[in-house]
């Protein structure tokens, strides 16, 4: 990579930031397409992040993506915001305009019901789907269900308020799907697993080896697809429990790939090159496990 004074600044902005996997794809992106270009991460301290988002254009940074704790909380701060992030209520993508002005994109749901359509052939539409965790992620899922054509919805999230909205806001704006909180109740889990066509986790359990799982898995019926966000570990207590039972998954590994290259398209105006992108993934996840 040859870097240069007119190397166009990609990156994202998190706390912690470390664990990222994107510089890998987005690199090799420009690599591939001769793009003088370059995305590096931010640790971005919660005290600094207006400071950091309202430089962005001075600092000629062409864009950025947004992970936690960052998604919800830069709204504010942005000139724009796309319909589907406004309906999400949290952007993952920023878009430094040539004046200057800053647009805030959400890629998340489109590239989980992309990765869900090109790994597991599965559609949402017509579906009933299940989402544990009402936050940035979940509400993407919902809101890409929601407009995709999914029959029914039911959420669920420790904290009930944040399901709450999160079904106030999809019934508002969304007339034709039926949506429901569930309670954070064993009993109710396992019942509403029982009326669904697919499970999506979008929460953090399971990226530590002690998460339990809120669920016995003989909750699981024999023609549900499992889904899980965490892409780290690739296998999470959930996963194994849908892999023994012979039941269709898929971890957060193609959400990541086919948002970052939504984003990429949102940055550059061109088609992302998703077969590098998805090599440089499963190359950086190997190299880590070393």
């Amino acid at each position: 990579m040859n870097i240069n004074g007119q190397t166009k600044i990609y990156g994202i902005f998190g706390y912690p930031v470390s664990h990222t996997l994107s510089p890998a794809m987005h690199n090799a992106a420009f690599e591939k397409l001769k793009i003088n270009a370059v995305y590096v991460p931010f640790d971005v301290r919660p005290d600094k992040i207006k400071t950091a988002i309202s430089s962005l254009a001075s600092l000629g940074i062409g864009g950025v993506n947004l992970t936690m704790p960052y998604k919800e909380i830069c709204l504010p701060y942005l000139h724009e915001v796309s319909k589907e992030a406004k309906l999400i209520g949290a952007v993952n993508t920023i878009l430094v305009g040539q004046d200057g002005k800053l647009k805030g994109f959400n890629t998340d749901g489109i590239g989980f019901v992309t990765a869900l359509r090109k790994q597991l052939r599965y559609d949402p539409k017509g579906r009933s789907v299940f989402i544990m965790g009402a936050g940035g992620a979940g509400k993407a899922v919902a809101v890409q269900f929601a407009l995709e054509g999914a029959k029914q919805i039911f959420v669920v999230d420790i904290q009930k308020s944040r399901a709450h909205k999160l079904v106030v806001s999809l019934k508002r704006n969304i007339h034709h799907v039926r949506v429901k909180a569930i309670p954070c109740v064993k009993k109710e889990i396992e019942r509403t697993i029982a009326d669904t066509d697919i499970l999506i986790n979008a929460t953090p359990m399971g990226m530590k080896e002690s998460d339990q799982v809120i669920f016995e898995p003989q909750a699981l019926h024999n023609k549900i697809v499992v889904c899980d966000l965490i892409y780290n570990p690739p296998m999470t207590k959930l996963l194994k429990y849908a892999k023994s039972k012979r039941l269709r998954h898929m971890n957060g590994l193609g959400m990541l790939l086919h948002q970052g290259a939504a984003a990429f398209g949102i940055w550059t105006q061109k088609q992302a090159p998703v077969d590098v992108m998805q090599k440089a993934l499963e190359r950086e996840i190997a190299s880590q496990k070393h």
